[in-house]
């Protein structure tokens, strides 16, 4: 089950994500077992990631962020252009959402 956020936490994610360079890229191979274990290591590591699909990425980006979300149990915060941006909550707690 994928997490949920209310407006104000996702618009928090949102200003948080806007200098985040992305550290994951989707190519022409589009999902795969490793994109996934990549997107998983750098969720545990950040919390907040955001994913850039190249020019050779055939599928749709909702498509892509609906399956990413899905496979890693994580929020999508935003899709803008050809970027992505997922949240998923850490043991350590590194970003300090606002209350529900």
């Amino acid at each position: 089950m994928t997490p949920s956020l209310t407006g104000k936490q996702n618009r928090f994610l949102r200003g948080l994500g806007h200098h985040l360079n992305p550290v994951v890229l989707v190519g022409k191979d589009a999902i795969s077992q490793g994109l996934i274990d990549s997107v998983e290591e750098a969720l545990n590591q950040h919390e907040l990631i955001k994913i850039k699909l190249q020019e050779g990425c055939l599928l749709d980006r909702k498509e892509v962020a609906s399956q990413l979300s899905e496979q890693t149990n994580s929020a999508v915060v935003q899709i803008l252009g050809r970027t992505i941006l997922l949240y998923r909550d850490s043991d350590e707690h590194k970003i300090d959402l606002p209350k529900k």
